[in-house]
């Protein structure tokens, strides 16, 4: 899977957690503006384990890996 792709995906998951329209979602808009509170947070964590079938607890996640989808789909697409 593609970093395009994963992006994609991972709008789709966001917008569906916040309820935003996906045209609002950038993959480079920081992650602290996408409207997620911690529980949307834990969500997005939750769909990204089932949708892209990876542990985030073994994935050596940073801070900086949440500054951004595109930055998030990066690590992904390593990961897979």
């Amino acid at each position: 899977m593609t970093v395009e792709e994963i992006e994609k995906k991972l709008i789709q998951g966001i917008a569906s957690i916040t309820g935003c329209d996906l045209a609002a979602i950038s993959p480079h808009s920081p992650f602290h503006e996408l409207g997620l509170d911690s529980f949307g947070f834990v969500e997005t964590l939750v769909f990204i384990e089932e949708t892209f079938k990876l542990k985030l607890i073994s994935t050596e996640l940073t801070r900086q890996d949440f500054e951004s989808i595109h930055l998030l789909a990066q690590l992904i697409a390593r990961k897979q």
